[in-house]
């Protein structure tokens, strides 16, 4: 296995799940942007053929420690050393889960190579659209989805993907709400970054704990199911459901609804994607229903999220829009981590990018690339507006 961002909150409950079962499962490549002092000692636990640094300073470090500790991993660096090691001849499988846009080019090395794709990073998807999911099939790949909502609708839909459009009545994603659920939206101006990332149920990193109190995770997650399971957007919901036990539903045409539990641990949909057909021990902790005081639902507030419904919107609108939206989304999310822009304005530098840029459908990566730099540009300039 290549494992694409390993120093990650996913990339570390994979390499959870895959240290429980030596005999099934290889580390041949880990890789990282920056966390020396992380990929130092998953190399030196694992012992990977190759370690790849996004940074070039950042690989020569990480060479150094594993130079002192005589290992013989070899250390390489950039954007081409990713996709090499995610298309390697060697490589079965590759789990996705660098964070943002920055991990497409990877996915579609992994894609076109014709490898099992253990795709956690949904910006990949919602950026590449129809390009990626048309790579997948060019290469054969075998396409699994991470997200725990994603990995719960895979998990209950029939085997045939040919039979979703006549059977399924829609898929319904579920969302804990995030840590602001029962906040008045007038009270969110002074939302400082720590509290956005203080999400109830789930650890994550602080970028998608931001789009989760946002909710803007949400609408990601229904752009990507859009792609993955090739229903229209207007048979694809969201539900609020605080508890994160049920990850997702699927209604079918005769009313019946299937859902899919666990509790809210990553390594379990990891470790689905990891063996499925098969089943293999995640590590998690049982879900006990003796525990469980009640089982809530709620309608989502798009006063208080409102770019929920940007995921709808941008899905009718021209091919690319999608990729705007995320690019958008991303500078927002930096600046406000950075504490340049207002939690309550993220949503505004969405929308007023989604204005002012006017995407065409993308033809190869260079075009999606473009349009994702035309983006951030946009969404800088809004950014420095509203930050003064």
């Amino acid at each position: 296995m290549t494992i694409l961002g390993a120093t990650g909150s996913v990339g570390t409950s994979t390499l959870d799940v895959i240290a429980r079962h030596p005999d099934r499962y290889e580390v041949f490549a880990l890789t990282a942007a920056t966390r020396v002092d992380e990929l130092a000692a998953q190399c030196l636990r694992f012992q990977p053929r190759f370690a790849v640094m996004a940074d070039e300073r950042a690989a020569r470090g990480l060479a150094s420690r594993l130079e002192a500790a005589q290992l013989s991993t070899r250390v390489l660096s950039g954007p081409q050393a990713l996709d090499e090691v995610a298309a390697h001849p060697d490589v079965d499988a590759v789990m996705a889960a660098i964070v943002g846009a920055a991990g497409l080019a990877s996915c579609l090395a992994a894609a076109a190579a014709g490898k099992r794709l253990l795709l956690a990073n949904k910006e990949a998807l919602v950026v590449g659209g129809a390009l990626f999911m048309e790579t997948v099939r060019r290469g054969g790949a075998t396409l699994l989805p991470i997200d725990s909502e994603h990995s719960a609708i895979f998990q209950c839909l029939p085997e045939d993907p040919a039979s979703w459009p006549q059977r399924v009545e829609r898929l319904i994603l579920t969302a804990s709400g995030g840590p602001f659920r029962g906040r008045d939206p007038s009270t969110l101006s002074d939302v400082t970054p720590d509290q956005a990332c203080a999400h109830p149920n789930w650890v994550m990193g602080r970028k998608i704990s931001v789009d989760s109190a946002t909710m803007m995770n949400k609408a990601l997650e229904v752009i990507e199911a859009r792609h993955l399971f090739g229903l229209p957007p207007s048979r694809i919901e969201v539900t609020l459901h605080p508890q994160s036990v049920i990850h997702s539903m699927v209604e079918f045409i005769d009313g019946s609804v299937l859902a899919q539990l666990g509790t809210p641990d990553m390594r379990v949909p990891i470790a689905c994607g990891l063996a499925w057909p098969e089943r293999v021990e995640s590590g998690s902790q049982r879900l006990d229903f003796r525990q469980l005081a009640s089982l809530t639902f709620e309608e989502a507030d798009e006063r208080r999220f409102p770019g929920l419904k940007l995921a709808w919107q941008v899905l009718e609108a021209a091919p690319g829009t999608p990729a705007v939206l995320n690019a958008a989304n991303e500078v927002a999310v930096a600046a406000f981590l950075d504490g340049r822009l207002r939690f309550d304005r993220i949503h505004a530098v969405n929308v007023e990018t989604l204005d002012r840029v006017r995407p065409s459908k993308a033809q190869s990566l260079a075009d999606l690339l473009d349009l994702d730099a035309q983006a951030r540009r946009a969404a800088e300039l809004a950014v420095g507006r509203m930050a003064s």
